[in-house]
């Protein structure tokens, strides 16, 4: 059972709001809080020291903020899937945050157990975001990456993609289109290199721009 226990570390300049979210995550059967931060240079620090499954990272902190720390993590392929809380809702922290690598966003007010859903759910490898950071980084990612190179993705491409946009795992894709994980692995990186995509969001959200979402 152990092995089925989600590591997360916090990292947010606020001792309270640490302190509430350890709290709650506290009495979670499946998920353990590993250790705190309180900025995002020290972030980076336990999360290479720590290794966690999944980060909870605020985005407005003194010195090295959650973006720069998470285009660090990125710089150092740690692994953890970093999951932004953040009560700041201004566009221009959503793209950066995305762009930088984020595997979700979500609201300091979001309800706890949505929270613990939302680290359940990109531990699993979905892309995690609210409708309207969504369609945020839709309103100003209009002719980036990818745009007009659709034409070059097979059918069964198309379907893995709009499954991506659905927040599926590849397991969960591999299970939808009865294929092995190592086709559905190949069809992903297949669709990255076609679209010019970094990431799992990249190309759910490109699917979403494109209408190749379900």
């Amino acid at each position: 059972m152990a092995d089925k226990i989600i590591r997360v570390l916090l990292v947010d300049d606020h001792q309270v709001v640490r302190r509430g979210l350890r709290t709650f995550l506290e009495i979670q059967d499946d998920i353990e809080v590993v250790g705190e931060a309180a900025d995002g240079a020290e972030g980076v620090a336990r999360s290479e020291e720590l290794r966690p499954d999944v980060v909870l990272m605020d985005i407005k902190m003194p010195g090295t903020d959650g973006i720069e720390a998470l285009r660090k993590l990125r710089e150092l392929d740690n692994p953890a899937k970093v999951l932004i809380v953040t009560s700041f809702t201004e566009q221009r922290t959503v793209v950066p945050a995305l762009r930088a690598g984020a595997s979700g966003y979500v609201y300091k007010d979001v309800d706890p157990e949505a929270l613990a859903g939302a680290i359940r759910s990109v531990h699993a490898g979905h892309v995690l975001l609210q409708p309207e950071v969504a369609g945020a980084l839709l309103a100003q990612e209009d002719g980036g990456p990818g745009t007009g190179r659709g034409s070059t993705l097979t059918e069964r491409e198309r379907e893995v993609l709009g499954l991506i946009a659905d927040g599926r795992s590849n397991r969960e894709i591999a299970r939808a289109l009865v294929l092995s994980e190592k086709t559905v692995k190949t069809h992903v990186s297949n669709i990255l290199m076609k679209l010019d995509l970094a990431d799992r969001t990249q190309a759910a959200l490109w699917a979403v721009r494109h209408g190749v979402a379900g």
